[in-house]
């Protein structure tokens, strides 16, 4: 161990003198605490973030195969939505108005060419899920804009649909 530094130098040459002025036993001694340390850091710092990556692995898998079930349902959903027949738009029309009747006064419907709007007012919330559910399902309108906010009793505000274009409509 050459060294070009004096201070570095006068510190291996006192490290030494030291190290031969042990005993035996003592070096021993040494030389087990120097091992025990390094594993110590061996285990501390190689290990054990192995140990807990292996250990969380398990509920991370899981929660992650949840989210791709979930996924893979949607997709299904909406492979089936897509094989639905096309609805006529009068037809659409009239599922959507029979729904908002049953919203009560507080909401009012207005359908213009392939778009409808509903305005509401004080709807309960699952009302409006109701009536969200059958847009979807008996209009096949799908939402493309809504501005809702929680209003005392319910909800009040504003949802844009598409209505679905009859083949040969457009």
């Amino acid at each position: 161990m050459l060294s070009s530094n004096p201070t570095v130098s006068a510190w291996q040459q006192q490290f030494q003198e030291r190290w031969t002025a042990l005993a035996p036993r003592e070096r021993l001694m040494v030389q087990v605490t120097a091992w025990l340390v390094l594993l110590v850091l061996v285990v501390m710092v190689g290990l054990r973030p192995a140990w807990r990556t292996l250990s969380e692995s398990p509920a991370k898998l899981q929660a992650v195969e949840l989210q791709l079930e979930q996924m893979r349902r949607l997709a299904q959903e909406a492979q089936q939505l897509r094989q639905r027949p096309m609805m006529p738009p009068m037809q659409a029309e009239a599922a959507l108005r029979a729904a908002s009747a049953r919203l009560g006064e507080g909401a009012r419907l207005n359908v213009q060419a392939d778009r409808a709007t509903l305005s509401f007012s004080g709807v309960p919330g699952g009302a409006l899920a109701d009536w969200l559910q059958e847009a979807r399902g008996a209009a096949r309108a799908r939402v493309v804009e809504a501005d809702v906010q929680s209003a005392g009793s319910g909800f009040s505000g504003t949802i844009v649909l598409a209505l679905a274009a009859a083949p040969g409509s457009q």
